[in-house]
């Protein structure tokens, strides 16, 4: 997902899971998925001539079962968003 927060652009990776017997969602974001990520945002930004310092990234984890949990984490990478 992408979209706007007032002035800030935001990418939002949604990530689901049927339980949280191995953990939240986010835990399956491995190395070569935030460079994935980060490649596919620079293009993005590229072509919308958007600057990183107007960026965040975001996750939504969703853990289903007998009660659903929808969880919103905010700017999960600062550092490497503001270069």
């Amino acid at each position: 997902i992408v979209a706007w927060d007032g002035p800030t652009l935001v990418f939002v990776e949604v990530k689901t899971r049927t339980s949280s017997e191995f953990g939240t969602p986010d835990r399956a974001i491995g190395r070569e998925k935030r460079e994935h990520l980060f490649r596919a945002a620079a293009a993005y930004l590229k072509q919308a001539r958007v600057d990183w310092k107007a960026v965040r990234f975001d996750i939504v984890n969703v853990t289903l079962g007998e009660r659903p949990v929808i969880e919103h984490l905010k700017d999960v990478y600062p550092v490497l968003t503001r270069t």
